[in-house]
């Protein structure tokens, strides 16, 4: 993918940032760092804080203490209009009657740019999206996806030291959704855009993120890469929010240097000890690391839920610890409801620090 297109990426900095509507405190003393040419995400249950924290970044809500700095230079004061950033909202936010020419170069010819010079960098922008000749083609025209891309391309031909993303693909079905994402992170990767995404889609921030900032009642509850948020969450509110987790009581028996020997039911496995001292514990399971085999070593189980999805089958099991949902890839070997198996784990198990 080439283009001319594409600004001077800019690091994004959060100094304490607090953020109140009234006695409503929205952003809670949150610092973070965004390195430039990276996407990261903010991720987390509706009212966490991470659209406010967005606003604050475009400039479109002022903060009541700390700073904000893009590319080092403090703009905790600036307005909208004087930081080098640009928004793709959730509602697309096209002018119904411009043709999608006219949407996308609306930013230039409004600042005094020639229609024509415009125009020609409002196809470059379209050219990117995939939307060459839709030039003359209204809004209406065009699906939900076509729609969000001409958004996208608007943003781009501005090129913003920052790239702001407000649950873009909410209002798409779930293969567009998958599709649009992967044509923003390939537009993002190529471009070397520093880009804040907001999303409540655990498997949309996985996907196109380098870092994932998680949220939690106004404050930030862990960040890190995709991977290490999945496998190696840092409170139970984490591993029960980035994906499915069984969460299950166990025991901490011993720990030795780096490792630790957990009992989880009549299984004891090693895992990172990850600080956390001998005694009962929380450890989350992902759904594929469950090992179903036939009755024998192992914890004891009775499938209670049985289902069929295509490409893998999901069960429900009844074990000594609590249910457990399981991910197999074994459809050619389904099991019945109601038989008994045994309960092993894989690799995906980690020992979880308390949210206290």
């Amino acid at each position: 993918m080439s283009s001319d297109l594409g600004g001077q990426a800019a690091s994004v900095r959060f100094e304490n940032v607090t953020k109140a509507f009234g006695d409503v405190v929205a952003v809670d003393g949150i610092s973070f760092d965004i390195e430039a040419g990276n996407l990261v995400t903010l991720l987390g249950p509706s009212g966490c804080g991470k659209t406010t924290t967005l606003r604050i970044i475009a400039g479109l809500e002022m903060v009541n203490r700390g700073r904000i700095l893009i590319g080092g230079r403090d703009v905790t004061l600036l307005p909208a209009t004087d930081r080098d950033v640009s928004m793709v909202f959730q509602s697309y936010a096209l002018f119904p009657h411009m043709t999608v020419i006219e949407n996308v170069s609306y930013g230039f010819v409004v600042s005094g740019m020639r229609k024509e010079e415009a125009r020609t960098r409002a196809r470059q922008g379209l050219e990117l999206v995939r939307l060459e000749g839709y030039d003359d083609r209204l809004p209406s025209e065009l699906s939900g996806g076509q729609q969000q891309r001409v958004a996208v391309a608007r943003a781009l031909v501005l090129e913003p030291e920052v790239l702001l993303f407000d649950e873009p693909l909410s209002n798409l079905d779930a293969k567009l959704r998958r599709r649009v994402r992967e044509e923003i992170r390939e537009i993002q990767q190529s471009l070397n855009l520093t880009t804040v995404y907001v999303t409540h889609d655990q498997e949309e921030a996985l996907a196109v993120s380098d870092k994932i900032i998680v949220m939690r009642n106004a404050a930030i509850a862990q960040e890190g890469a995709p991977r290490d948020l999945y496998e190696r969450p840092s409170n139970v509110f984490v591993a029960d929010f980035i994906g499915d987790a069984n969460l299950v009581d166990a025991e901490v028996r011993r720990v030795e240097g780096e490792t630790a020997s957990v009992a989880i039911g009549t299984v004891e496995i090693e895992l990172p000890a990850r600080g956390i001292a001998p005694g009962p514990a929380k450890v989350a399971i992902r759904p594929e690391s469950v090992r179903l085999s036939d009755p024998g070593n192992g914890l004891a189980g009775q499938i209670v839920k049985a289902a069929y999805l295509g490409d893998h089958l999901e069960y429900t099991v009844a074990t000594p610890v609590g249910e457990l949902f399981v991910i197999d890839n074994s459809v050619g070997a389904p099991r019945q409801v109601g038989s008994s198996v045994s309960v092993g784990f894989g690799a995906r198990v980690a020992l979880v620090p308390s949210d206290d």
